[in-house]
């Protein structure tokens, strides 16, 4: 026979033990169920489930996070989170350009290729406008030019001279970006298998990178050179 009264006792000491945590544990707490609610069931999730899911009533929530787009920028800052020391380790030229970008896209592989990062980075793209272009500008100012810029100083390339040059360089290492980040989407959206070693495939694929970009480049810069054919009259 069960014991009700000691179950009852058990249920009331767990609700102690949830009514004393401190604010800013209680915090944390819902912003990490929040992080794993949004990277199981999108954007589309109500807090109302969300409260279900941590116990706590949906008021409570709203004392902590007063609309669900607080929420949301909460579990973006958790999951998003930049490494400044990314941005150094880019342009230090002690240190041989594909070794610099081995170092950093394993680095930042750790960081993105995790299942809230890329579920939650597919969930906002198709369905909250908007929200990922904050992140995106800032992995082209930080990450994208600079390395670009990195590459063509490694290999005496000049600066991009115009608006399609630099355009170049942004397609050729988004080309590299991507492939990197499908690694993600594979395991966690298609549920494929992917490499054991990450660190070995992106440091193939940097090095298959470097062996084609400059000579690309090269070829960019003097097909932008060559003057306009006029067009017949």
């Amino acid at each position: 026979m069960v014991d009700t009264a000691s179950e009852s006792e058990a249920q009331d000491n767990r609700k102690s033990v949830t009514r004393r945590l401190a604010p800013e544990v209680r915090e944390r707490q819902i912003v990490l169920k929040a992080v794993e609610h949004f990277a199981t069931h999108g954007f589309s999730g109500s807090t109302r489930e969300l409260a279900r899911q941590l116990g706590v009533t949906q008021p409570l929530l709203y004392r902590y996070f007063p609309s669900k787009e607080a929420l949301i920028d909460r579990v973006y800052e958790e999951v998003y989170q930049w490494d400044t020391r990314w941005e150094n380790l880019i342009k230090d030229r002690s240190v041989p350009i594909q070794e610099r970008m081995v170092r950093f896209y394993s680095s930042y592989s750790v960081v993105i290729l995790r299942r809230e990062w890329i579920r939650i980075f597919i969930f906002a793209g198709l369905t909250r406008e908007g929200i990922n272009s904050k992140y995106l500008s800032r992995l082209r100012e930080r990450v994208f030019l600079p390395v670009m810029a990195e590459i063509r100083a490694a290999y005496d390339l000049p600066a991009p001279a115009g608006a399609k040059q630099r355009e170049i360089d942004l397609e050729l290492i988004w080309s590299l970006h991507a492939s990197i980040f499908y690694l993600g989407v594979r395991k966690w959206i298609y549920g494929l298998p992917v490499s054991d070693d990450i660190d070995d495939h992106i440091a193939r694929q940097i090095d298959a990178f470097l062996n084609g970009v400059p000579a690309a480049l090269k070829h960019a810069s003097k097909e932008s050179a060559k003057p306009k054919a006029k067009a017949r009259s």
